[in-house]
């Protein structure tokens, strides 16, 4: 687990040499303070969730005073934390001036510049995670660290909480390899709605698809980071490196690892026209079982995954293959789609279908698309997955 960083002489715009006291990689694998849990086993341990981590309204808030007008919830802020801040005085109400008034001013501040960090957290997180719930859960995290850090030797706190965020999601992308070897199915990663944040927190909207997550999560956890850094929000070379705690050399080296891996995985995606003509074309054809126009409509080397974790009743294995793909659709197509009723959706920046039986959601269904056809088909039926996307869409 690393160390806490120390970013207090990071100023904006600074590329953050590693030589200005940022721990060594190394320290990835060191034991944690003797007074915590390392935050891997924490935030998998029954109960730790947040009951409120998985609206994306939230998630995806905007920065500024915690506070609005009314008194209500800000809508950066999450239920846990908005408890914590509430708990501060206020002079509105008639609490008198303590004495260490300036603690709670400088937790005020501590807040305002958590809940500006926060949708950059969160994104980064999530990318390096492919879950929302792990992604909050290490958001979360970051808060109970920024209350007891340093405050007032910290120069930039977007910088120290970013390197925060991505070192425990570096921790917990280690624990989840091993817990996913025993995952009931292929895992593919938990979809998230954003309508409301296309770029979900970056400055680039790159690496939120689900094709993009699922290639991702076959990269070692520091090649995601510094990809996901990277190309999703465009830190310079010598920041990355100062974030993973490594040199610019092999922080280039990581990045340049990461995209050969997902060009040799994955071809050129089409556009988002596109994209929503060749998944109205598939439904249609899934739909009625028409075996030829699959067959036009797929790649040759297309995969079909299904996520049931176990509890929903799909193929344990992924489909292979133009002609096993398209028979494995026309099999099931007269079970599955004739009690289904369809909406049309947005997951991770494209379009989705979602498909209920009666008042029940059953699946959240997405393809990854080149020139050469339909690549990918992730059928997304884990309820522990696909519940709270289906709650944070509303109406």
């Amino acid at each position: 687990m690393f160390p806490p960083p120390d970013t207090r002489h990071i100023t904006p715009g600074d590329d953050a040499c590693p030589s200005r006291g940022l721990p060594s990689p190394l320290a990835v694998s060191a034991p944690c303070h003797a007074a915590e849990a390392p935050v891997s086993r924490r935030l998998s341990e029954p109960g730790t969730r947040r009951a409120d981590s998985r609206s994306p309204r939230v998630r995806t808030g905007g920065a500024g005073s915690a506070h609005n007008e009314s008194g209500a919830r800000h809508p950066g802020c999450s239920a846990v934390l908005w408890a914590t801040i509430v708990s501060v005085p206020s002079r509105a109400e008639g609490v008198a001036v303590r004495a260490d008034e300036s603690d709670a001013s400088s937790l005020e501040r501590a807040t305002r510049d958590f809940i500006a960090a926060r949708p950059r957290l969160f994104g980064i997180a999530y990318r390096m995670l492919g879950s929302a719930a792990e992604a909050e859960d290490v958001v979360q995290e970051v808060w109970l660290r920024w209350q007891k850090a340093d405050r007032a030797d910290i120069v930039e706190p977007a910088a120290y909480l970013s390197t925060v965020a991505t070192r425990l999601a570096i921790n917990v992308a280690q624990s989840a390899r091993v817990r996913r070897e025993s995952y009931v199915g292929p895992w593919l990663p938990e979809p998230v709605d954003t309508t409301a944040d296309p770029q979900l927190g970056a400055e680039r909207g790159g690496a939120v698809e689900l094709a993009v997550l699922f290639l991702l999560e076959r990269l070692n956890p520091m090649e995601r980071a510094a990809y996901v850094l990277r190309e999703a929000f465009d830190y310079p070379h010598r920041q990355v490196a100062a974030i993973l705690g490594t040199s610019d050399a092999n922080a280039r080296q990581l990045v340049s690892r990461a995209r050969k891996h997902l060009a040799a995985e994955r071809g050129e995606p089409v556009s988002a026209v596109d994209h929503r003509r060749l998944l109205e074309a598939f439904l249609t054809a899934a739909r009625t079982g028409d075996l030829p126009a699959l067959e036009e409509l797929l790649a040759a080397d297309v995969v079909s995954y299904s996520d049931g974790g176990g509890v929903r009743g799909a193929s344990k294995i992924p489909v292979l293959g133009r002609p096993r793909v398209s028979r494995y659709l026309v099999a099931f197509a007269p079970r599955f789609w004739p009690p289904a009723s369809i909406r049309w959706v947005e997951a991770n920046a494209r379009p989705a279908v979602l498909v209920s039986h009666g008042e029940t959601p059953v699946a959240l269904l997405s393809v990854d698309a080149s020139a050469q056809g339909i690549d990918r088909i992730m059928w997304m039926m884990n309820p522990a997955k696909l519940l709270p996307y289906v709650a944070s869409l509303g109406g």
